[in-house]
């Protein structure tokens, strides 16, 4: 599970999607279930960090004249969040209860899918070749786009780097992006999750939750690498394909 939360957390085919269906198979499933899932993104969220950490540290370093220089800062951050936000705290706990299921994944991974390729055939003229382009309007519409990974199996990777590419960023400036404004959304998502569930935490599942921790954390530092190497040479559409076999193949094990 935490191999599979690694690989997968920051490409855009949902990582929410593939831990819902890989439980189901591995017949991994209730309260222990979803609180170990909870805290294996911690893993993934510090392999972000780490990656990124001089970028963090950068924007941590707030004043006047830091926020008129060209560039990424932290207003970029918090107007991106806003949208997710709000959606995260009026709709999030029904999607959680209701849609958290093969069948909402496999209609997600569908949708999520349609919305890649239509990014990759309408995408605007590049006006954000590096992060460091975005606007503070991009960074708001690159947020709104966000709040379709409430969905799950809808990917919010999938849905920022869209977002990104059809409001006119590159598709490397818009993966960037989604890499930096997922620390700060999924931290707060997890702290929230963590202490709904608080008590199904036990100090006898320390070693579970420290191995898929530990084997997120690795395997997605190594896949955000991969990442970004190969979407200089693949476009969006090639990852749309892969959600929609997945979902077939998935159909199949699951209903047929």
């Amino acid at each position: 599970m935490g191999i599979v939360e690694g690989l997968t957390e920051f490409l855009p085919v949902s990582s929410t999607g593939h831990m819902i269906l890989t439980g189901h198979l591995l017949n991994f499933e209730g309260e222990l279930a979803s609180t170990f899932k909870v805290v294996i993104q911690l893993g993934a969220i510090l392999a972000v960090l780490v990656l990124y950490w001089k970028r963090f540290w950068g924007l941590l370093k707030i004043s006047p004249a830091a926020l008129k220089r060209p560039g990424i800062n932290i207003v970029h951050i918090f107007v991106a969040m806003i949208p997710f936000v709000i959606a995260g705290f009026t709709i999030y706990g029904y999607m959680k209860k209701h849609l958290f299921g093969p069948t909402p994944v496999l209609i997600g991974l569908v949708a999520g899918g349609i919305l890649m390729i239509a990014a990759d055939r309408f995408r605007r003229d590049v006006k954000a070749q590096t992060m460091d382009d975005i606007t503070y309007k991009q960074a708001f519409g690159i947020g709104l786009f966000q709040c379709l990974a409430i969905w799950p199996g809808f990917s919010r990777s999938g849905s920022t780097i869209s977002g990104g590419m059809l409001l006119g960023t590159s598709q490397k400036a818009a993966a960037e992006f989604t890499f930096l404004i997922s620390v700060p959304v999924m931290f707060a998502a997890s702290a929230y999750d963590l202490y709904k569930s608080r008590e199904f935490l036990t100090t006898d599942d320390i070693p579970l939750f420290l191995a898929g921790l530990l084997s997120a954390f690795v395997v997605a530092k190594i896949a955000i690498v991969a990442f970004l190497n190969l979407i200089k040479r693949l476009r969006l559409s090639w990852f749309a394909y892969y959600r929609f076999a997945l979902a077939v193949l998935f159909f199949v094990v699951l209903y047929l």
